[in-house]
């Protein structure tokens, strides 16, 4: 049976449940049921603002059998639900979310790898199968810590953001205990995903402890989410379309035992081409097709303009002979003009571009109460 625009099997619910699917052709295996989980280690309170609203955590989870059961264990009890997605893992991840028999865990497996963003999309798709409120993305590696939860769900329980992403440079703190080279490849990082994504208010987007409106995922296309390393930008990408409020909270940084699969050079070869596409779209659907603005003027205006300045000062420099005199001002103007104009009506639209960050929810509010239902 093929799945709809967000992933998930259209009838493929019966008494009994059935297994969910994974987004695309590679099928998931459901693990079997769990029960007699023992308590959660974590007596986090409760928010006082959670009322009735569920709250699930999809977890990830590849070459983590070390650390998954810190994680779950955890995770306090007003987390309904726990989506563990076993990513085609070849250590024995699968087999320790079942000892803990946490009868709120769901253990998806895929039959072929697919990176963090083809488990994300298969976790994402449950939770809205689940009709769960609140979806949280936290890593199988233990890097994420759940004592910020409560911080995290804050703005989504007052209805001021779609999704809420964490955000590790905020403090002196948290900085010195990142290497140079990922602080400054961040930062780099951090504007490209600014000018694709248009949340110019956001810092940190390869940080993917984030929590988010399964009302926004059910908008998204989920089978159209990158799968690997790109998930956490490439999502950005798609809520900047979207237009969906996006908050960052400042958390401090966390390591442990756990080893790093991102490699700098792919991120270097392969972030920014995906970036560069990221943008066209968003620009394209954002201010040709659902709106037209003076956004929209200047970048008609100003980067035909200064694609063609640049071609054609390169042209004259090219074909001028070696021992031709000084070009006159005229000829320099004539040269120049096209670019000067051409990068100042680019720059007005990337100001305007940062003024239009989205700052009204596209989710409807939160239902926490009786009251609120009506």
């Amino acid at each position: 049976m093929a799945p709809d625009s967000h992933g998930l099997q259209r009838g493929a619910r019966t008494e009994p449940p059935v297994p969910v699917r994974a987004p695309g052709p590679v099928p998931i295996l459901d693990a079997p049921p769990v029960t007699d989980a023992p308590p959660t280690t974590n007596a986090l309170p409760r928010p006082a603002a959670l009322g009735r609203v569920r709250v699930g955590v999809v977890i990830p989870a590849y070459r983590v059998a070390g650390q998954i059961e810190r994680v779950i264990r955890g995770l306090p009890p007003w987390i309904e639900s726990i989506i563990v997605v076993e990513d085609k893992s070849p250590d024995d991840t699968a087999a320790v979310v079942e000892r803990l028999r946490d009868p709120r865990v769901t253990l998806l497996r895929h039959a072929v790898n697919q990176g963090v963003g083809g488990a994300m999309a298969t976790g994402f798709a449950e939770a809205v199968r689940q009709k769960l409120d609140i979806a949280v993305k936290m890593d199988g590696d233990d890097q994420m810590d759940p004592a910020h939860l409560p911080a995290i769900l804050a703005p989504l329980l007052a209805n001021e953001a779609d999704m809420v992403k964490c955000n590790r440079y905020a403090s002196l703190q948290s900085l010195q205990q990142m290497p140079l080279v990922r602080i400054l490849g961040n930062a780099g990082l951090t504007f490209l995903v600014k000018l694709a994504s248009g949340y110019w208010n956001t810092f940190d987007p390869a940080n993917g402890y984030v929590a988010i409106r399964t009302s926004v995922l059910e908008k998204i296309e989920l089978a159209r989410l990158p799968k690997r390393y790109y998930f956490e930008s490439g999502f950005l990408v798609e809520l900047g379309i979207l237009r969906a409020v996006v908050r960052d909270v400042p958390i401090p940084a966390r390591y442990g035992d756990e080893v790093s699969n991102l490699s700098p050079t792919k991120v270097l070869l392969e972030f920014p081409p995906k970036l560069l596409y990221g943008l066209f779209r968003r620009l394209v659907w954002r201010y040709f097709v659902h709106d037209f603005t003076a956004l929209s003027v200047f970048l008609l205006i100003g980067v035909p303009m200064l694609c063609f300045g640049i071609a054609n000062a390169v042209y004259y420099y090219a074909t001028r002979p070696e021992n031709a005199p000084p070009a006159a001002a005229g000829d320099v103007m004539a040269v120049a003009l096209p670019v000067i104009l051409g990068v100042q009506f680019v720059l007005q639209a990337v100001v305007l571009d940062v003024s239009l960050v989205p700052r009204t929810p596209v989710s409807p509010p939160l239902v926490r109460s009786e009251r609120d239902a009506h």
